[in-house]
């Protein structure tokens, strides 16, 4: 026993800063890559790898030469079938580790979360296109119970299809503005508050009024599809920011869907021409 605490000692006494330096980045690479890959198709290929791995590694050990080399060469192509099977998994990825954001969130919440940017920004442009009108509120830190209960409760998953249709001329819910909390579309119809701002411009009607409003009284963000000029607006912090277009739009969701401190992440470097009230 003594031997071989002793073997261990002289084995730990052989490690550098370095190796140890290298050991963290390889397991966070590792730990970072299951999160992506967790409850999706890939996990499974990674397993059936991971499996097919130990099982060359016991063939070896048994001499079972034939078998060792068939499984080595599924194993050296493994890599390449990879990346052909799940591109669109893999470019996601990339995308995220461009956006330092690998560790954030894990595989299923992040899909979810890339789902309701495209759906919303998606029926937002499809709205602003045929110039009807629409307000949608996301919720953040502030409660907004109180808003939810004037509206009609959904608790429906986001879907562009679904915002497209509420906002409808002439539907029972398209008057009134959609609540959204995390990833889910909790009410419409809901009434807001409406703002007292004396500088608000005249030509701007009840819905950009509604969206100061709300902004005024809690951190929510809301964004405004005008019904007579079909242009997106943003309302937060008791601003409104008008002339948006779907890059800014698709930035501004991404910040909402995918960051915790909303005071923190609502751009506000928006180049083009803005108007604030």
């Amino acid at each position: 026993m003594s031997e071989f605490i002793d073997m261990i000692k002289n084995s730990l006494a052989l490690v550098s800063i370095r190796d140890i330096i290298d050991i963290i980045i390889v397991a966070a690479v590792i730990y970072g890559i299951l999160k992506i890959t967790s409850k999706t198709r890939a996990m499974q290929v990674l397993k059936g790898l991971g499996i097919l791995f130990i099982v060359s590694r016991i063939s070896e050990w048994l001499s079972l030469q034939t078998l060792t080399w068939l499984l080595n060469n599924v194993i050296n192509a493994g890599a390449l079938v990879v990346v052909i099977l799940f591109q669109p998994e893999l470019r996601r990825a990339l995308e995220r580790i461009g956006r330092g954001k690998l560790f954030y969130v894990n595989g299923e919440v992040l899909e979810s979360a890339e789902h309701c940017v495209e759906a919303v920004s998606k029926a937002l442009l499809n709205l602003s296109k045929v110039k009807i009108g629409a307000i949608i509120v996301f919720e953040q830190k502030v409660g907004l119970k109180d808003v939810i209960e004037t509206g009609t409760i959904l608790n429906a998953q986001i879907s562009g299809e679904l915002i497209e249709n509420i906002f409808q001329p002439n539907t029972p819910l398209h008057d009134g503005a959609v609540i959204i909390r995390g990833t889910t579309l909790v009410a419409a119809g809901c009434f807001l508050p409406l703002s007292d701002n004396k500088k608000l411009e005249k030509d701007l009607g009840t819905r950009h009024r509604a969206a100061l409003g709300i902004s005024e009284v809690s951190d929510s963000t809301t964004i405004i599809v005008s019904e007579e000029t079909g242009i997106l607006s943003m309302a937060y912090d008791g601003k409104l920011t008008r002339y948006m277009d779907s890059k800014q739009l698709k930035e501004v969701l991404e910040d909402i869907f995918f960051r915790k401190n909303m005071a923190k992440s609502v751009p506000i470097n928006i180049k083009k021409k803005v108007k604030k009230a």
